[in-house]
């Protein structure tokens, strides 16, 4: 992941991913480009939580249920942990590389 640094007026900073898309309230303009997951060997783009379900589970991921507010999926081979915003809108950039990088070769991100 790449970006830039952003200072707020209240000393908090956050990473920008595409600072040209940030409008002067911190929000994303319409024509930021939106990332998207793709499963590499189908070339699908994830769309909903069932198909990501799907293809974690082939893989040997395990949905766990101990928060009500997550999604989470786990690898009895691994001590690996995915974690997921129960909201499907809320899922971005961050989620999918870590879906990425904890299944090399299975899932790349794309932007849109």
């Amino acid at each position: 992941m790449s970006g830039v640094w952003m200072f707020k007026e209240n000393g908090v900073i956050h990473l920008v991913e595409n600072p040209a898309a940030e409008s002067a309230n911190g929000r994303q303009s319409n024509n930021a480009r939106r990332k998207v997951l793709v499963h590499t060997p189908t070339d699908e783009v994830v769309t909903s939580y069932a198909s990501l379900e799907g293809k974690l589970a082939g893989l040997g991921w395990e949905r766990y249920y101990d928060d009500p507010q997550l999604l989470q999926f786990h690898k009895q081979s691994s001590v690996h942990l995915i974690s997921l915003p129960k909201d499907f809108a809320k899922f971005n950039s961050v989620h999918m590389y870590d879906i990425v990088v904890k299944n090399r070769n299975e899932f790349r991100v794309k932007d849109m």
